[in-house]
């Protein structure tokens, strides 16, 4: 054992000098614009988290195991909830989320086929995805420029008698308005579900209390793509203060099972052979007794690890991506005649995941001509996710039914969004010099009137 600990370490040194030898060269190289891109979002990462996989997959535990209890509770602590669920992606926690308000265990709140849910078709695709698969019913209403969330005035609107929840995202980092939102489901008795997916360390004041994203609704939920706040390269997490939800998210997770012994342990009920459930005759094994329909939406052990070492560097990446995202607003304010610049929500406290471009109407220009010219010269960009969402072929056949989706009033500035709008990024990898020569390319274009 004593031999097997010490070539551990031995391991564990000539990985941290295989970093320093192969990825630290290429980590520190300073800008060239002449070959470097500048990426819209990417990994950041030193010696820790190569360490971390490494001792993971030594051990080889490669389903849940000690790294993802370190990292569910690392996350819990940070954004203070009582319990953090780990899953594969951030897509898979924003099913998991909402599948668990269909649960037969919230009874008259549970969301029916049928049942609408308010949300908005300014997004990523996996927002809305999960209310079509299972059958209910999106109700899109528009969303406000320049803080690109939700409109607010239309909720009212928006509402029905078969209106059960509001599943929306804090778009690129910046809160919705939290404060309406809420008070507007706590009085119709709708659950919320905040997709935290880009926004992980954004912050809104609710109800005189800094309070993290994700935290404030009945769910949040996170990825942890390479593009996201952390990564742990596939990945993602539920997070809730509900009891009763958790218990539901973790039976989803894993296969729908009723048996909630953590992976490779049996008998935490101490009733494994004493159970009387459904028509099962008595004493069928617990941990083959299925209470919901569900799927295997765990992580690995592997992701978790590299994940904990994220973790520690969480802080330190929100307030660069601030940095950043400051810096390029005080570059790009002398071209408002242009832009629409992107603004902050009332009472919030971004952690910005990417700043936002809207071209004004009288720009003499075109999207596709000054994103053209930005990727020409290597500055990476992307448009508002899916800009409309209901006019992707996906939506087709939802579209010609007439029965797949609601849409409240015109969605205008969504539309102005789907032809108008890029965005590029923030990341942490991004230096002053690279914001200086995206503020110095865009100068370019609009003053030579380039449009190649």
């Amino acid at each position: 054992m004593k031999k097997a600990e010490k070539l551990k370490e031995e391991i564990i040194e000539l990985v941290r000098y295989y970093y320093y030898l192969y990825h630290k060269p290429n980590i520190s190289k300073k800008f060239d614009p002449d070959t470097d891109f500048i990426n819209y979002a990417g990994r950041v990462f030193d010696e820790e988290e190569i360490i971390n996989l490494v001792d993971a997959s030594l051990e080889f535990w490669l389903t849940g195991g000690r790294y993802t209890d370190e990292f569910e509770k690392g996350l819990a602590d940070f954004l203070s909830v009582k319990y953090c669920l780990m899953v594969n992606s951030g897509s898979s926690a924003n099913l998991l989320a909402f599948m668990a308000l269909t649960s037969h265990e919230l009874g008259d709140r549970k969301i029916e086929r049928g049942d609408e849910v308010i949300t908005v078709a300014a997004g990523f695709p996996t927002t809305i995805a999960p209310i079509v698969q299972y059958g209910a019913v999106p109700v899109f209403v528009d969303i406000e420029i320049p803080t690109y969330n939700i409109d607010i005035s239309q909720l009212e609107e928006a509402l029905s008698n078969r209106t059960k929840a509001v599943f929306i995202a804090h778009t690129l980092g910046n809160p919705f308005n939290v404060n309406v939102v809420k008070e507007f489901c706590n009085e119709h008795k709708l659950w919320l579900i905040e997709d935290n997916c880009d926004a992980l360390g954004s912050r809104y004041l609710y109800k005189g209390e800094w309070k993290y994203t994700g935290t404030i609704g009945d769910v949040g939920t996170s990825s942890f793509y390479p593009a996201h706040h952390i990564t742990t390269g596939e990945g993602g997490a539920v997070y809730t203060n509900d009891k009763v939800l958790n218990k539901i998210m973790l039976s989803l997770r894993d296969w729908g099972r009723a048996c909630w012994c953590p992976t490779g342990k049996d008998n935490s009920c101490r009733k494994r052979f004493s159970w009387q459930l459904g028509e099962l005759p008595y004493g069928y094994d617990h941990k083959y007794t299925y209470s919901h329909l569900g799927y295997n939406l765990k992580a690995t052990d592997l992701q978790a690890a590299i994940g904990s070492a994220q973790l520690k560097k969480l802080p330190s990446f929100i307030e660069k991506r601030k940095r950043n995202w400051k810096l390029l607003m005080e570059a790009l304010s002398e071209f408002e005649e242009f832009f629409i610049l992107p603004e902050c929500t009332e009472n919030s406290d971004p952690s910005w995941f990417g700043f936002v471009i809207t071209l004004r109407d009288s720009c003499g220009f075109s999207r596709d001509e000054i994103v053209k010219f930005l990727e020409t010269n290597k500055i990476q960009t992307r448009f508002l996710f899916a800009g409309n969402v209901t006019k992707h072929p996906a939506f087709d056949e939802l579209r010609l039914s007439g029965k797949g989706y609601r849409i409240v009033g015109s969605l205008k500035n969504t539309d102005k969004v789907l032809n108008d709008t890029f965005w590029i990024g923030v990341y942490p990898k991004i230096g002053e010099e690279m914001i200086d020569y995206i503020a110095f390319k865009i100068k370019e274009f609009i003053r030579n009137g380039s449009r190649s």
